[in-house]
């Protein structure tokens, strides 16, 4: 181990949030970054950059994150946030199952498109809307447990998969923390850089930056359609 003195190696690590709208990103983001949630946030439009540290007992990540919109519109502008990403976050809602689909999705372009060896999460949000297991109440059960994707469902595809699973509360905070840790330890040595290299300077965690797109850019930077 080395000396306490001496400062651990810092790197760089690109993470995309990818999923449909209004299953969370933003507020996992939020959570991770200023630990701090909204519960009326209004949806991200284009894309929004933060960066926060993680730190692990070797070495230091810094994520630079970019938050994508989940709104069909802005799909074909994906790639523009995925490209040369090294890790991803898939996230859908565990009240809903069409946003697993749209996981799904998201994960299947990623393997295609993304680079190789990209590291992707699965996470199932809004784990505060699933029931505890043992409600006392049968009426109280069935209002509270809204989960619609059972664990087992999703574990088994992200195994299947190969992708890290976590199920998180962006709400409560439970697991947020983990899945960046998870991430930020899987990633490969050999991919990581040493210093931030295409980032904006001074861009604090603290100031999410919205980038918009309007219909005409979006044609001209994003995917053919």
């Amino acid at each position: 181990m080395s000396s306490e003195g001496a400062p651990k190696p810092s790197s760089s690590v690109k993470l995309v949030l990818l999923g449909e709208a209004a299953v969370g990103k933003s507020s996992l983001v939020l959570r991770f970054v200023n630990n701090d949630f909204q519960e009326n946030k209004e949806p991200t439009i284009g894309a929004a950059f933060l960066t926060q540290k993680c730190n692990l007992p070797t070495r230091t990540i810094k994520f630079e994150i970019w938050d994508t919109a989940g709104q069909e519109r802005f799909a074909s502008l994906a790639p523009m946030y995925y490209r040369n990403a090294q890790s991803a976050l898939v996230v859908y809602d565990i009240t809903k199952p069409t946003t697993l689909l749209k996981a799904k999705h998201w994960v299947a372009e990623l393997q295609r498109q993304a680079s190789p060896g990209i590291v992707i999460a699965l996470v199932g949000n809004k784990l505060d809307l699933a029931g505890p297991p043992d409600a006392s109440s049968p009426g109280e059960e069935e209002e509270e447990d809204r989960r619609a994707i059972s664990t087992s469902e999703a574990k088994a595809y992200a195994e299947e998969e190969g992708l890290l699973f976590y199920e998180t509360s962006a709400k409560s905070g439970e697991n947020v923390q983990a899945v960046f840790e998870a991430i930020a330890n899987a990633i490969p040595e050999s991919t990581l850089k040493p210093k931030t290299v295409g980032t904006r300077q001074g861009m604090g965690q603290e100031q999410p930056v919205r980038v918009d797109f309007d219909a005409e850019r979006g044609a001209k930077e994003g995917c053919a359609c």
